[in-house]
């Protein structure tokens, strides 16, 4: 049997990789109905069912399981090659999907985009905010910015900047509530807590700025987010101490909105990588982003 049309595999693999047919049609840019086709002909053409089928769910067969790794595959070396003779003309083009935390792109990664754009206007850029763990796989991410290294071994990190988090707080907060003069203090006071992978995150670590043994402080408060920006939000307008990486508050920090606490201690390292989903092979425009950004963090820094 030969594929007579690319798309009835495309339809198939974005199928099974989103969990439903209209899912994989607003990804190829498709109809419901095209989509459902496209996939019917298939499952004729192969004469097995790709998918058990119920008015309320889609799960693929054992069949389509056997299938799935083949088929993403060769759509994958149709893209690599496509890619490469793209590359061969020397002029970086194509789809970039990226995605990294809301606060860090608001704040400080926004013009880093833009420049990168400019310098290549061949490059199309779908870009996803959130700190919601996306999974690069399956959802066909290129580059994801995240803190931290992931958890799946089968994934690629490459260094974007180093980083810690610390304690920061308004003028105003601080003017009404007092200054925390050691990180115990804390407990005294209104904290604002970020919630990551569904845990709120209440136990805040230091370490004294001449070495020694990290100092956990929990701490309490009354507003909890999953959204970084929120809660940087919350601490510029009085309501509390954030806990942040000072990459996200660099802007704040030098226009004086933000006061960083406690300079005779550093909070956690949370380095800034970009998870790639393969090291076999990482299109030009994705390792010219991850090199652009790596220049742009370090001018930042320094």
């Amino acid at each position: 049997m030969r594929f007579e049309n690319i798309e009835e595999p495309r339809v198939f693999v974005e199928t099974a990789r989103r969990g439903s047919l209209s899912a994989a049609a607003r990804a190829l840019q498709i109809t419901p109905a095209a989509a459902s086709a496209a996939l019917k002909k298939l499952e004729a053409r192969l004469g097995v069912r790709l998918f058990e089928r119920t008015t309320r769910s889609l799960r693929i067969t054992s069949e389509g399981e056997v299938l799935l790794g083949y088929c993403e595959r060769a759509l994958s070396l149709l893209d690599e090659g496509a890619t490469a003779l793209a590359e061969a003309s020397g002029t970086l083009s194509g789809r970039l999907r990226v995605t990294a935390p809301s606060d860090l792109v608001r704040r400080t990664m926004l013009p880093m985009l833009d420049g990168f754009l400019d310098a290549h206007p061949g490059v199309e850029l779908m870009l996803s905010v959130g700190d919601a763990v996306q999974d690069v796989v399956r959802d066909q991410v290129d580059v994801a910015l995240r803190y931290g290294e992931p958890r799946d071994s089968r994934l690629v990190a490459l260094p974007i900047a180093e980083a810690c988090r610390s304690a920061v707080a308004s003028p105003a907060y601080l003017a009404e509530r007092g200054t925390p003069l050691h990180p115990e203090d804390l407990a005294g006071h209104e904290c604002l807590s970020f919630v990551i992978r569904q845990r709120r995150q209440q136990l805040w670590p230091f370490w004294p700025e001449g070495g020694g043994d990290a100092l956990k402080v929990r701490v309490g408060g009354r507003r909890t987010a999953d959204d970084g920006g929120i809660v940087q939000r919350w601490a510029i307008e009085g309501r509390g101490i954030a806990y942040k990486s000072e990459l996200d508050t660099a802007e704040a920090l030098a226009s004086g909105a933000l006061v960083r606490l406690f300079p005779a201690w550093r909070g956690e390292s949370v380095p800034l990588n970009a998870i790639l989903p393969s090291n076999r092979f990482i299109p030009a425009r994705a390792r010219a982003l991850v090199k652009h950004l790596q220049q742009s963090f370090a001018a930042l820094v320094a």
